[in-house]
């Protein structure tokens, strides 16, 4: 079986997080986001993994060339040479999904994290004997997204209405579908909309079914979700694998801390809040709603809420940053690249910090989105 992500974009909305790396590559939960997906893949059988993509596809393809001896599984790249939307990648990616098998396969968006109950949705699209089937998910305000009408008790899909002004439904497009190869075939080599062209000619024959999907979900292609979408993740993980979470008594709700971290003394962390690989959060620091990428270094009471720190950046004693997006960085008494350093006794409510920059004074403006440019 075979799978193909969706990686082509630029992660515009992930800035300043994404401006050296490409955003499935971005860490959340202290593993990059595209190796949540391919694990899943591989747990329920898939042997090969198609990565369509257009940004950065030498950095992605260095990184995963150990992943697929590693998790014994293929790992492929189909780049476009223009952005071809979420259906063109099918058709450029044609040789590499279609076989003598008949086996139907996946396609999934990066950003998308939840529980991936892939298995159950291989059964539920073999039970139906459509075409395609699609992952849909229940929201509170489906005015903002577009909407699957389906007939609840079978999944049948009836139509789609994109951002409705009247209550048509709750049940949104999670990003994750299993497909007949058969759909290749409806699709052109050219910039194309899966969700606006291709799906609702297949729903029109009563061949496009839609599966509830049990457990959670989150878009967290930009800030303040993936900060929702990691809540969400820790809490799945304390039900389904709760050893793998942090205890102590600076422990605070549900926390995740990679082996090689190092806490001090006096730390009150948590909750919701992810230590990756080499970090150090110095004694007295306060973290919550939070996650460090690898090499973060957290100075003596400093407090962290609501934010996301960039690979290797510094933040400094006493420091407080809320709602606040640090990109990659080093220290910046060296003089390497991507230096973000943060100085002692700043306060950041609100913004995002590129790469190559210092800190030096507060930002006191809620929600301001400051961009620090040259």
């Amino acid at each position: 079986m075979k799978a193909l992500i969706l990686v082509g974009g630029f992660g515009t909305r992930l800035r300043p997080l994404t401006l050296k790396h490409p955003k499935p590559l971005v860490e959340f939960a202290n593993k990059p986001m595209i190796l949540h997906q391919i694990e899943a893949l591989k747990a329920i059988g898939v042997t090969e993994v198609v990565l369509a993509i257009n940004y950065k596809p030498e950095e992605m393809m260095n990184f995963l060339k150990d992943f697929d001896t590693k998790l014994d599984i293929k790992i492929t790249c189909s780049q476009e040479t223009e952005p071809l939307g979420t259906a063109g990648p099918l058709a450029l990616a044609r040789d590499k999904l279609i076989d003598d098998s008949g086996e139907p396969f996946f396609v999934l968006n990066s950003d998308v994290i939840s529980e991936y109950p892939l298995k159950l949705m291989i059964e539920f699209h073999r039970a139906h004997g459509g075409e395609a089937s699609i992952m849909v998910t229940k929201v509170d305000e489906p005015s903002k997204y577009g909407v699957v009408v389906m007939e609840e008790s079978t999944g049948k899909v009836e139509r789609f209405v994109e951002k409705p002004k009247a209550f048509v439904g709750n049940n949104i497009n999670a990003g994750i579908y299993l497909l007949n190869q058969s759909v290749v075939d409806r699709i052109e080599l050219k910039p194309t909309s899966i969700e606006k062209e291709v799906f609702p000619k297949i729903a029109a024959e009563n061949k496009l079914y839609a599966m509830a999907l049990p457990g959670f979900w989150m878009d967290i292609g930009q800030p303040m979700d993936y900060i929702a979408g990691l809540r969400l993740y820790l809490d799945s993980l304390r039900k389904k694998s709760p050893s793998k979470l942090a205890i102590g008594p600076h422990i605070v709700g549900n926390v995740l801390v990679d082996e090689t971290a190092e806490i001090g003394e006096g730390c009150l962390i948590g909750p919701d809040v992810a230590v990756g690989p080499g970090c150090v959060v110095e004694s007295g620091a306060r973290l919550s709603s939070c996650s460090l990428m690898s090499g973060v270094t957290i100075k003596k009471h400093a407090c962290i809420s609501s934010s996301i720190i960039g690979w290797s950046s510094t933040v400094g004693q006493g420091t407080r940053l809320e709602k606040t997006v640090l990109g990659e960085a080093v220290h910046v008494k060296t003089s390497l690249k991507g230096a973000v350093y943060v100085c002692d006794d700043v306060y950041s409510n609100g913004g995002a910090v590129f790469p190559d920059r210092e800190m030096e004074s507060s930002n006191l403006k809620p929600e301001s989105n400051v961009r620090v440019w040259d």
